[in-house]
């Protein structure tokens, strides 16, 4: 079958493009001595995490307990939860986590770091800690390498717990140094760092150039979007999925109506310098998807030399395709431009 005699909108993942993808990271990592972890939120599949691995992954990195439990039921056996666990309600699923694989939990207050100790208690058996710090992020994590050192030395011990290292996102410049002043701490104590867990996709190419990072966490990478384009992480060429949608009304000449709206494009934007609206189109780059409603997707046609009829179909580039895999049921795979099937995103709506 050919993509075009699929109904719409459907997300296609282009498997050439994928391995292409996965097989240029694992070199890269390969290249510098890097254990490649990547994290599954991007694509959200089985079959594709596997692949991973297959590839030489040391492990998958996931955000919830629920992803993380679809993934160890498919044969995942080393997981990351880049995620702080907080709360009673965590503690019986994150022990069914601990018993189904080898599980490590990043974290940065102590009350993540009490609810995971209960949950290795519960299911008697090991959890490994990360302590998450912010390198310039302004997001979760530690601030200072004291603050590191405390939650370390809290996680090291013969108990359940074992401290595995340090983490953060995104990689930047305070990263080096914080690194290299929290390992002087620990030496001091006796606390061995294992692992410095790193990411993601938009700067990855520069990993190497932390000495002390040893795993690198990206996820985008597998498929691209436009967000990883703007910032040369990949080409249009390496974009592996793309959004099928029909031209459904041209109620006037400067605009048509996509059947592709919230439900199924990410609201994210990127950068007005990279490009305007919710999604590139392939077929007729100049046109702008201005606004989304929840079916509708708008655009703005007064920039196009030639213009799209109703019926016509378009695929759509997202700015943020880890939001598109999250929206849909299904994906449908091509191989050499042909659908070879559909695979079901199995880990879509696992938010806990």
């Amino acid at each position: 079958m050919r993509p075009e005699a699929l109904d719409t909108p459907t997300p296609l993942v282009d498997l050439d493009r994928v391995e292409r993808n996965l097989t240029r990271m694992q070199a890269y990592c390969d290249r510098h001595g890097l254990r490649l972890r990547p994290h599954i939120k991007t694509h959200k599949l089985p079959q594709l995490a596997r692949r991973q691995i297959e590839l030489g992954a040391v492990g998958i990195t996931c955000q919830k307990i629920s992803e993380a439990l679809v993934m160890a039921e498919a044969g995942c056996g080393d997981i990351l939860l880049s995620y702080p666990i907080v709360g009673a309600a965590k503690i019986g699923p994150l022990a069914a986590l601990a018993r189904a694989t080898r599980l490590t939990v990043g974290l940065d207050n102590e009350v993540a770091l009490g609810t995971v100790a209960a949950a290795a208690q519960e299911a008697d058996a090991e959890i490994g800690v990360l302590v998450e710090f912010e390198s310039g992020g302004r997001r979760s994590g530690v601030q200072t390498p004291d603050e590191a050192l405390t939650l370390a030395r809290q996680a090291h011990g013969d108990g359940p717990l074992v401290f595995r290292g340090l983490m953060t996102y995104p990689q930047g410049p305070a990263t080096a140094s914080f690194v290299a002043e929290a390992r002087s701490l620990l030496e001091r104590e006796g606390v061995p760092l294992e692992v410095v867990s790193v990411g993601g996709t938009p700067n990855y190419g520069r990993t190497h150039e932390v000495p002390q990072a040893t795993e690198l966490r990206v996820g985008t990478y597998a498929y691209h979007d436009r967000a990883t384009v703007a910032a040369g992480a990949g080409t249009l060429d390496d974009c592996a999925l793309h959004v099928l949608t029909s031209v459904v009304s041209r109620p006037t000449p400067d605009r048509a109506i996509l059947d592709a709206g919230s439900k199924t494009l990410s609201s994210d934007r990127v950068a007005p310098s990279v490009g305007e609206g919710y999604g590139l189109i392939l077929e007729y780059p100049d046109a702008v998807i201005e606004r989304l409603n929840e079916e509708h997707g708008i655009v703005d046609l007064s920039g196009c030399a030639r213009r799209p009829a109703i019926g016509e179909r378009v695929r759509i580039v997202p700015n943020h395709v880890c939001v598109v895999s999250n929206l849909h049921d299904a994906v449908a795979v091509t191989r050499d431009g042909e659908v070879v099937g559909t695979w079901r995103v199995a880990a879509r709506g696992c938010t806990r």
